[in-house]
C-alpha cells in the first residue's frame, strides 16, 4: 500500500499534540507518586524513631536505612534525603492535602516549603504556589520577600486565615486579603530622598513590569491619570489596574506623605464613580489602594476603611536589612491581631 508523499499538516500536528500531552501526564503522575513515596517514607521513619528512647537511636536508624536503600536502589536515598522526607511528613501531616498538592507541585517545591517555620505561612505559600503555578525560583523569591507577612491576610486571627486557605483549596476563589499587601517594597524605582508624587508615578510607569510583580498575580494595567468627570469638575485617578483573579478594578492613589483622613473621601469618590460608570457585568465592586509613606493605625480603624473597600498601605523606596524588616513585620502582625481582640 503506497503512502501519500505528503500528509495533512493538521493531522501530524494533532498526533504530536497527543504524544506531548501523554508525556506531560506521565511526568505529573510520576512526580506525584514520588512525592507521596517520600511522604510515606518520612512518616514511617518518624514512627520507627519514636519507638526509641534516645536521640542517638534515631540517627542510627536513619544512617543504617540510608545505607540499605542506597545499596538496593542506588543514589537518591542519602541521609540528608531521608531527613527531608521526615521533615516533609512532619510539616504536612494530612495525607489528603499531600495527595492534592503532589499533583500540582514538584518535590523541589516541597523542599522549599518544608523549611518555612510558621505553619500558616507554609500553608499560604503552598496553596498560592499551586493556584498560581509558581516556579521554584518564584516561590523562593516570595518567601524571601516575606510575602505572607506583608499580606492583609497575615493580620487576621488564625482561625480566619485557616478558613480563607480552606476556601482557596476548595476552589472558591482568592480573597482580596491574599492580594493586598502592607508594606509594598518599591526599592526598584531607585528614587532619591526628595521626590514628588509625579516622580513616584513616572518611576512606576518606567518600571511597570516590576511594579505589577510587586502588586501580585492577576494584575493588568488599565490607565494612568484616569479622568473622572463629575458634574462640571474633573478628577484624576493616579493609576487604575484590573485584577482578573479578584474580578475587580483596583484604583491606586499615590501619596508622598502620611495618610490623612481626607484621603478616604477622595478614594471613596473614585470608587463610587468607577462602580457606576466602569463596572462590567460579572465584576465585583472596585477596591482602592492608598499608597503612602506612613499611617496611624487608630485613625484607620476609626474610619472603618475596610467597609469602604479601601486598603491603606505604606511603601518603602529603600529596603531595610532583612532581619530588621522581618522584626518590623512580625511586630505589626502581633499588634494588628491584638487590636482585633480588644
Amino acid at each position: 500500500m503506497n503512502l501519500p508523499a505528503t500528509m495533512d499538516a493538521a493531522f501530524i500536528t494533532e498526533v504530536k499534540q497527543l504524544i506531548h500531552a501523554a508525556k506531560q501526564r506521565a511526568v505529573v503522575a510520576v512526580n506525584a507518586e514520588l512525592t507521596l513515596l517520600y511522604w510515606q517514607v518520612g512518616r514511617r521513619i518518624a514512627d520507627e524513631v519514636l519507638q526509641g528512647e534516645r536521640a542517638e537511636y534515631g540517627q542510627q536508624i536513619v544512617l543504617e536505612l540510608s545505607k540499605q536503600l542506597t545499596h538496593t536502589f542506588g543514589k537518591g536515598w542519602s541521609k540528608q534525603q531521608l531527613h527531608h522526607c521526615m521533615r516533609f511528613a512532619e510539616s504536612f501531616s494530612e495525607p489528603q492535602i499531600v495527595s492534592t498538592l503532589s499533583r500540582q507541585l514538584r518535590w523541589s517545591h516541597f523542599l522549599e516549603l518544608i523549611y518555612v517555620k510558621e505553619p500558616l505561612a507554609r500553608d499560604f505559600y503552598a496553596e498560592l504556589c499551586a493556584a498560581e503555578g509558581w516556579s521554584v525560583r518564584v516561590l523562593r523569591q516570595q518567601v524571601g520577600s516575606l510575602l505572607f507577612e506583608r499580606t492583609a491576610l497575615s493580620k487576621q486571627p488564625d482561625e480566619l486565615i485557616v478558613q480563607s486557605l480552606q476556601k482557596l483549596r476548595n476552589g472558591d476563589g482568592i480573597e482580596p486579603a491574599f492580594v493586598l499587601k502592607d508594606p509594598y517594597v518599591l526599592d526598584f524605582l531607585e528614587l532619591n530622598d526628595q521626590y514628588i508624587e509625579k516622580d513616584l508615578e513616572d518611576a512606576i510607569l518606567r518600571e511597570l513590569e516590576q511594579f505589577i510583580l510587586e502588586l501580585g498575580a492577576g494584575f493588568t494595567f488599565v490607565a494612568r491619570q484616569k479622568r473622572l468627570q463629575i458634574d462640571n469638575d474633573d478628577f484624576y485617578l493616579d493609576l487604575l489596574f484590573y485584577n482578573r483573579k479578584l474580578k475587580r478594578l483596583i484604583a491606586i492613589d499615590l501619596k508622598n506623605d502620611h495618610f490623612r483622613h481626607a484621603h478616604k473621601s477622595q478614594m471613596e469618590l473614585y470608587l463610587r464613580w468607577l462602580e457606576k460608570y466602569e463596572l462590567e457585568p460579572g465584576e465585583l465592586a472596585p477596591i482602592g489602594i492608598i499608597l503612602c509613606t506612613g499611617k496611624k493605625h487608630e485613625q484607620i480603624e476609626l474610619l472603618e476603611l475596610d467597609k469602604s473597600g479601601i486598603h491603606v498601605a505604606e511603601y518603602l523606596t529603600v529596603l531595610p536589612p532583612k532581619e530588621e524588616f522581618e522584626n518590623k513585620l512580625r511586630t505589626a502582625i502581633a499588634q494588628a491581631r491584638a487590636r482585633r481582640l480588644e
